[in-house]
C-alpha cells in the first residue's frame, strides 16, 4: 500500500529553490576586495522605509535627498527630451538641478525651449542657469551683466553657475582667452549679482590656493567638477588633430580627486575658522555610485550634496521609466547606507 504523506506548510515557499540558488552561487559570491571606506552597523536600525531621508535645507530650498543633476546639454536633437526628463527627476525626488552652458541663450532663441525646465521642476526646488566665465568677463567688459539677469528671469532659474575652464578653453580649437583671472572676473560678478552664484569647475577641479580663495567669497556654493569625470580639456584635445594632442596631451592628467578635495577642503575649513563664507559644497566628478556620493558628503565637514552627470545623462535619452527606475534605486542605495553605514574618519 502506498504510503500516505502529509503535506507540509510553510510561509516561505521559495525557501528551496532560494537554496539552491545559495548552493550553486556561494563560489562566484566571494569577494577580496573590501570597500573600507565605511563601518558596517548591522545592529543599530531596522530596514529603511521609502522616503525615510530626512529633508534638508540647500541653496535656500528643501531637498529631500542629498543628490545634485550636473550641468548637461542644449541645442542638439535629444537636449530638450534629455532636459525634460532630468527636470522631472527634480520633482519627483526632491533634488536640484543645473542647466548646462546657457551661453546661446544669450544670443539667440532658437534652443531656448531646450531649457526652458521650471515647469516641470517646480519653484520649490533650486534651479541654476550656467555661463562660462569666458562669457561673464566679456560682459563685465562691455557692460552688460544686465544680460545675465535677464537670462535668470526668462528661465525663472535661482542663480547662476559659472563654469571655470582654462585648460578646456586654451586647449578648445574656437577657445576663448581670459584676460583676467577667474577669481576677479567672481568678485566683480559678486559685486554686482542681485542673485546666488555657484562656481564649479569642469572635470579637473581645484587645487588648495583655488578653494581657499573660493571658500571665503560668499558663493551659495562650489562645485568640485572633480578629475575622475568627463575631462573636458581631454575631450578638446580628442577634437583636434593627432599633433596638438601629442604636445598637451600632459594636461589631461592634471587634477584633483574628490577625495583630494574633500580632504582639502576640510583642512581649510579649520584653518579659515570665521573666514569661511561659502559653506555648501556640491561634491561632483568620479562619483561612480550613491556609495561614493554618501561617502564623500557626509566625510565633508560642511553641507553638502553629490552629483553626477554621465550617469544621470545615460538614463535620461529614452523613456522617463527608465531615469525614474535609476533615481529610485540611488535612493533606496542612500536610505539602506543611511541605516546601516556609518564612514570611517
Amino acid at each position: 500500500m502506498e504510503k500516505l504523506t502529509t503535506p507540509v506548510l510553510t510561509d516561505d515557499p521559495t525557501a528551496a529553490s532560494r537554496k539552491r540558488d545559495h548552493i550553486a552561487l556561494a563560489f562566484q559570491s566571494q569577494i577580496s576586495d573590501a570597500d573600507d571606506r565605511f563601518y558596517y552597523e548591522p545592529m543599530l536600525a531596522p530596514h529603511p522605509q521609502r522616503g525615510s531621508l530626512p529633508p534638508f535645507s540647500f541653496l535656500g530650498k528643501t531637498l529631500r535627498a542629498p543628490i545634485w543633476i550636473g550641468s548637461m546639454t542644449g541645442g542638439s536633437a535629444l537636449a530638450g527630451r534629455i532636459n525634460e526628463n532630468l527636470a522631472r527627476a527634480c520633482k519627483d525626488f526632491g533634488i536640484g538641478m543645473g542647466l548646462g552652458s546657457c551661453r546661446q541663450l544669450l544670443y539667440s532663441d532658437q534652443y531656448f525651449s531646450d531649457f526652458d525646465v521650471r515647469k516641470w521642476v517646480g519653484d520649490d526646488l533650486p534651479l541654476y542657469a550656467n555661463l562660462g566665465v569666458a562669457q561673464v568677463e566679456k560682459m563685465i567688459d562691455r557692460k552688460e551683466t544686465g544680460q545675465i539677469r535677464r537670462l535668470l528671469d526668462r528661465l525663472r532659474a535661482d542663480g547662476l553657475i559659472i563654469h571655470v575652464n582654462p585648460l578646456q578653453e586654451w586647449l578648445q580649437p574656437e577657445g576663448d582667452r581670459f584676460r583676467a583671472a577667474p577669481i576677479e572676473t567672481i568678485q566683480t560678478a559678486l559685486g554686482f549679482a542681485d542673485y546666488p552664484i555657484i562656481v564649479k569647475e569642469v572635470g579637473q577641479g581645484f587645487g588648495y590656493e583655488s578653494l581657499k580663495a573660493l571658500l571665503q567669497l560668499p558663493l551659495a556654493a562650489i562645485e568640485f567638477a572633480a578629475s575622475g569625470g568627463t575631462n573636458f580639456a581631454k575631450l578638446e584635445l580628442l577634437r583636434g588633430d593627432a599633433e596638438k594632442r601629442a604636445i598637451f596631451g600632459p594636461l589631461a592628467l592634471i587634477g584633483h580627486s574628490a577625495k583630494e578635495m574633500t580632504g582639502l577642503t576640510n583642512l581649510l575649513l579649520i584653518e579659515l575658522g570665521d573666514r569661511v563664507a561659502c559653506k555648501e559644497i556640491i561634491v561632483s566628478g568620479g562619483i561612480r555610485n550613491f556609495l561614493d556620493g554618501y561617502y564623500y558628503i557626509n566625510a565633508l565637514q560642511t553641507r553638502a550634496v553629490y552629483g553626477q552627470a554621465s550617469a544621470f545623462l545615460q538614463y535620461a535619452q529614452g523613456a522617463y521609466e527608465n531615469l525614474f527606475n535609476f533615481m529610485q534605486a540611488q535612493v533606496a542605495g542612500l536610505e539602506l547606507a543611511t541605516a546601516f553605514l556609518r564612514i570611517k574618519k
